[in-house]
């Protein structure tokens, strides 16, 4: 797998749910955004919906950082609303929840499971150049946690705002950050 890291998102125009209706989402759309795209193999399953979940709980500290939470998996829109309708966990939803039926974000993420037609279990913060900061993947089986990705939201905007500084393992908004610098080499 090549990183995709600095790499520019995918063009693409999907079908999302969204608010209790239907709508286009496009690349365009999350260019000069912050935004996290959270891939899931598939609707109405057992991992996803604690993981959608969870992410639900951070929208609103995501929202107040400017950034947008798109979820994305190969099912349709429709089976996106009545997983929407039907599960408690996913009735807490905000955010766009992506279709992608046909796999262009999946493979333009790299995520796609050929074999199966799901996605990995992957999730990427894209900066508003839309290019992405952040790429993570895991095994089916091991959820992620959303309040994680909002402390690397903070670190990756703290170093686009911040040239020349970096944020150290764990960092925390308010923390230390470093100024690599020959003065810095082996002193840390």
């Amino acid at each position: 797998m090549m990183s995709i890291i600095n790499k520019h998102i995918p063009e693409f125009s999907v079908q999302a749910f969204h608010n209790g209706e239907f709508k286009a989402v496009t690349s365009d759309d999350v260019k000069g955004n912050w935004a996290i795209f959270i891939f899931y193999p598939a609707d109405f399953t057992f991992v996803c919906p604690t993981e959608l979940e969870d992410m639900a709980k951070q929208y609103d500290a995501l929202k107040e950082l400017g950034v947008e939470v798109y979820s994305v998996s190969c099912d349709t829109h429709f089976v996106h609303k009545a997983w929407h309708d039907t599960s408690d966990a996913i009735g807490k939803i905000q955010y766009p929840m992506l279709a992608d039926p046909t796999g262009v974000l999946a493979r333009g993420f790299d995520v796609m499971i050929e074999a199966d037609g799901v996605a990995e279990r992957g999730t990427f913060l894209v900066d508003p150049d839309g290019l992405v900061k952040v790429a993570e993947l895991h095994d089916g089986g091991i959820g992620r946690s959303a309040k994680d990705m909002v402390r690397k939201v903070k670190a990756a905007q703290y170093v686009r705002n911040n040239d020349g500084e970096v944020c150290p393992a764990a960092w925390e908004e308010g923390q230390q950050t470093l100024k690599p610098s020959l003065d810095l080499v082996g002193k840390i």
